[in-house]
């Protein structure tokens, strides 16, 4: 009798791991960055890769720099100017990978993953988790411990057919 239970238990076991995997590929697609409340200063890609879990900036709503900016040129692309190794500081904002290496828990968090701010330059730890529902996503970045960061919102984009 005991193999039998050993055997349903196992079963279940086995059934449920792809289920978990499958959660942890809700976050797939594509989110606007929102964090003023307006329309989404950037499109992020996130996608899988390799097993974990990573976004890339796919749309900017200002993509050149303007006229007053004191760094770019006014007119042109942006660029990683604030990056602190030179030699990315000309790459585009646009394509830039700036979530990294998260992993699904399988309780609805991804985490041990980073957040580049091209903004200002600087990674961030980071972990992720939906809102009220899969359309909203809260991004926390911090340094050393979730207490000492910012939490952004993240707003998921119908994908276009």
């Amino acid at each position: 009798m005991r193999p039998i239970v050993g055997a349903l238990i196992l079963t279940f076991v086995v059934a449920a791991l792809p289920v978990s995997a499958q959660d942890g590929d809700a976050i797939l697609g594509l989110w606007a960055t929102d964090p003023e409340g307006g329309g989404g200063e950037a499109h992020v890609d996130v996608y899988k890769e390799n097993g974990k879990y990573y976004g890339k900036i796919i749309w900017l709503a200002q993509p050149v720099y303007p006229p007053d900016d004191p760094k770019g040129t006014p007119g042109e692309k942006k660029t990683d100017l604030n990056n602190p190794d030179p030699a990315l500081q000309g790459n585009p904002v646009v394509g830039l990978v700036i979530t990294k290496d998260f992993v699904y828990n399988g309780d609805g968090l991804w985490h041990k993953g980073t957040i580049y701010d091209p903004d200002n330059g600087k990674t961030y730890k980071c972990k992720i988790k939906f809102g009220d529902n899969e359309k909203v996503l809260k991004v926390r970045g911090f340094i050393g411990v979730s207490m000492l960061g910012r939490t952004t919102y993240w707003t998921r984009l119908e994908e276009k057919e």
